[in-house]
């Protein structure tokens, strides 16, 4: 997710698509950019990467602008289908309005009931439009967007970090908790940007300011940059550690730290929590190097590089679909003989959710000739679902709730196995100022739970309805 306001026009879908492409790690499904000419809306948005969405041509038709709002979708409330795409663009009675969300509501769906029943029309099955619902309608009753959002918070609960352009104004809004990250630069001409991670600022030539404060919300315009913290410090901070674990590029940075850093931290965490005898540590691509480097540095087992990974293929946890995520698995790495072969390994991978995908890695690893395999995971194993944006929402599926922590290593393939513990998976980040959030991990929920289903649920909503219609 990202924004840039200018203040002058300028080729700012340019700089939206620099940023996405940096933040393509974030979300493969669809990528969009909404440009603000003075009031009148550019807009594109298609299933596919940045790259293949946004040829040179369809990015000069966008341009120029004043303001620009970017999104790279991850779904985990609607399909991946084109309707989802990101961000959403709203024409209402006092003007229009660009948004692209990253987090996932705990009351979607009751409030889409009240506005259904109200005579709200929707067009697509997320979450992210029940949002831009309520700020409009908002919208007809306060003299500001700013005001607007600000009285959306009070009815919208859960996960949301938004980028919001109007007509004039470009807003970046986190939710109190601060359950996702969000973060503002400046470039050169002094223009603002915001975006869901630093590595985004550095892929533009944007210096970074600072983060976006839980329940904060900054305003861009013509006077300048201002600050709305009526909602900050309501809720208890709750950024999604699983940011640190895997989300967030290692070169980003998060609420003052590190993500690189943390990782390196989780692995040396492993090593003392779960020692093993080994000739070489390796990292499972990407999210596992640095927890590999840091369990080699604290164990003194020297690290390898033992997968070479397809630079062609997305990320496999993001992947809509689980067939799909096995399938990546096998173009997506290769071993590399000459490092594993007649070797004692410790394998480190960032998380184990239904234990299919890490089987195949596994499985590679024996063929290449690795005599052991020791699994060290830098996380807490899943036991429960996420409703704050991260895909997972069947604790039934999840293989550390259905068989212990050695009967797991058995149908998985591996000698040992070990996962980084909750107490210690919490100091991963010691310069956050404040909480996460580990109810995946069992460390329990900070919100209200919802009642109403999963990622689909607005799906099966639509297609009860056509049939009692029918």
């Amino acid at each position: 997710m990202f924004g840039v306001y200018t203040g002058k026009t300028a080729d700012v879908a340019s700089l939206a698509y620099y940023a996405l492409y940096a933040l393509q790690h974030r979300g493969q499904e669809s990528a969009g950019i909404v440009v603000n000419d003075d009031g009148l809306f550019r807009a594109y948005r298609d299933v596919g990467l940045v790259s293949e969405v946004f040829p040179p041509e369809r990015l000069r038709s966008l341009e120029p602008g004043n303001i620009a709002v970017g999104h790279v979708r991850y779904g985990t409330t609607g399909s991946d289908n084109k309707r989802n795409v990101q961000p959403i663009v709203v024409n209402h009675y006092k003007g229009r309005m660009a948004l692209a969300h990253n987090g996932n509501l705990t009351n979607s769906h009751a409030l889409r009931a009240e506005l259904e029943s109200r005579g709200s029309i929707f067009q697509t099955t997320t979450d992210s439009e029940v949002i831009a619902y309520i700020i409009v309608q908002e919208r007809l009753t306060h003299a500001s967007i700013e005001e607007a959002v600000s009285a959306a918070m009070d009815r919208i609960e859960g996960a949301y970090s938004l980028v919001i352009s109007s007509p004039s104004k470009l807003l970046a809004v986190r939710d109190p908790h601060g359950f996702r990250p969000l973060c503002m630069g400046r470039m050169k001409d002094g223009s603002v940007v915001f975006a869901s991670e630093t590595c985004a600022l550095d892929a533009i030539g944007a210096v970074f300011e600072r983060d976006i404060l839980p329940g904060e919300i900054v305003v861009a315009d013509k006077t300048g940059v201002k600050s709305l913290t009526g909602h900050c410090g309501k809720a208890e901070k709750k950024l999604c550690v699983f940011e640190f674990i895997y989300f967030a590029r290692p070169d980003s940075v998060i609420d003052g730290s590190s993500v690189h850093i943390a990782r390196q931290r989780a692995g040396a965490f492993l090593a003392l929590e779960h020692p093993v005898q080994a000739d070489i540590v390796v990292g499972v691509p990407d999210s596992g190097l640095d927890a590999a480097l840091g369990y080699s540095r604290q164990s003194g087992i020297p690290y390898g590089i033992g997968f070479i990974k397809n630079k062609y293929i997305g990320r496999t946890f993001i992947s809509p679909t689980q067939t799909m995520r096995e399938d990546e698995v096998n173009i997506k790495l290769n071993p590399v003989r000459s490092v594993v072969e007649g070797k004692r390994v410790v394998l480190i991978d960032d998380s184990i959710v239904r234990g299919t995908t890490c089987r195949r890695t596994i499985d590679l690893l024996r063929r290449a000739g690795a005599t052991e395999i020791h699994m060290r995971v830098s996380a807490p194993p899943f036991v429960a679902a996420c409703y704050y944006g991260t895909d997972i929402d069947d604790p039934g599926k999840l293989i550390a709730n259905n068989h212990s922590v050695e009967e797991i290593a058995r149908i998985i393939g591996v000698d040992s196995l070990g996962y980084l513990s909750l107490s210690d998976v919490v100091k991963l980040a010691d310069n956050t100022r404040g909480g996460f959030c580990t109810a995946c991990f069992g460390g329990g929920y900070p919100t209200k739970v919802p009642e109403d289903g999963g990622k689909d649920r607005f799906e099966y909503k639509i297609s009860e309805r056509e049939r009692e219609n029918a």
